[in-house]
């Protein structure tokens, strides 16, 4: 029999996360789905750091015999992570929900029974309190990355900003599916973009490879999609630390968390690049072509029939200027650059209301 309360203690632990878990009734029946009975037991002391079986065993004293199959069962659940570096011992510690059991059941893109419960859970909780956690501390935990071909002026790309030299210092490469869109078509909404281009890299890459939750990729293969994802008309989104790159997720305005959220909420759930797009009116056709594709609203063609952009809602991804026939839009500098924050700083400031 289990504790009436274990389901609240989780989610009481899980919330303490650099993403957390704030509870609301969808919060707690997405940790029924994917945290079942005993493996909730496990979760709300398994810690948030790798730890070797050995070491957990000290944990879960009264499960010895049986914890090893028990971490095993959750790794291909989603909700542990777990690996083994050559030379070293099997490794184990809790997922967060960002980058963790948020997305872990769609990562595959299997339309399978528990995605589809999820699905509406997850949209649902966006509304009651998973929206708010991603700005919490008004330190959002993605940045966009703009298209550096959209640069007005190549010169001026920052070197935080430079994708492909970022791919090429990781040691592993996947692509999974995106969570946020099939969550839409689950749901009976969603567009026409395409799913496999959610990039992941390093340890996290490997198990989602190893869980049979993603595919690996060449590096050569991870700029293709990212160059594929350009012509299609999606958003870079990073890890919002400087030097850091764990994911890459390609996004659209209409079904990403990060960029509905904001649109429909006014939550800052991601930083914006450090540029904008600006129009040359001289040379503009009123064709609204950049209008069509812009994910956040911010530009449109106005009563002059020529381009114009709100700088305040331009989050600087440099979507519209690929398309742009005349070449009259193209992407700035903004007046004041702000780099990604440091490690460091990155956790202080998602951390300093809970200290």
């Amino acid at each position: 029999m289990y504790k009436k309360d274990l389901y609240q203690e989780l989610a009481n632990y899980l919330d303490q996360g650099v993403v957390g878990s704030p509870t609301s009734p969808s919060l707690m029946r997405i940790l029924e789905i994917l945290f079942p009975g005993e493996e909730a037991e496990i979760a709300v002391m398994l810690p948030f750091t790798n730890k070797t079986l050995p070491e957990l065993k000290e944990i879960y004293p009264e499960k010895v015999e049986a914890l090893s199959g028990i971490l095993d069962r959750m790794a291909r659940r989603g909700t542990v992570f777990t690996d083994k570096p050559p030379g070293k011992e099997r490794r184990y510690r809790l997922l967060p929900s960002i980058v963790g059991w948020a997305e872990t059941p769609f990562w595959a893109g299997k339309d399978t029974k528990v995605a589809r419960e999820l699905a509406p859970l997850w949209l649902k909780y966006r509304e009651e309190a998973f929206g708010q956690e991603l700005s919490r501390d008004e330190m959002p935990v993605v940045r966009i990355v703009p298209i550096e071909r959209s640069l007005k002026d190549k010169s001026q790309v920052l070197p935080f900003d430079v994708l492909k030299e970022m791919i090429e210092k990781t040691s592993y490469g996947a692509v999974a599916h995106c969570p946020c869109r099939q969550m839409r078509r689950y749901t009976g909404g969603g567009c026409d973009h395409t799913l496999e281009n959610c990039l992941h890299f390093g340890s996290m890459a490997r198990y989602m490879v190893a869980q049979d939750m993603a595919r690996e990729i060449t590096k050569e293969e991870a700029v293709k999609i990212l160059a594929d994802a350009d012509e299609e008309g999606l958003v870079h989104t990073v890890d919002n630390i400087d030097g850091f790159l764990n994911t890459i997720c390609n996004c659209c305005g209409c079904c990403c968390v990060f960029l509905d959220t904001k649109k429909k909420f006014g939550m800052q759930t991601f930083s914006p690049s450090n540029y904008v797009s600006q129009v040359d009116s001289d040379v503009c056709a009123g064709c609204g072509t950049c209008e069509e594709r812009c994910p956040m609203g911010a530009i449109a063609v106005g009563d002059a029939n020529i381009a114009v952009v709100d700088e305040d809602l331009c989050i600087g991804c440099g979507i519209c200027p690929p398309t742009c026939s005349t070449g009259a839009v193209a992407l700035i500098q903004r007046e004041v650059i702000t780099p990604p924050p440091d490690l460091s700083r990155f956790l202080t400031a998602r951390f300093k209301e809970r200290q």
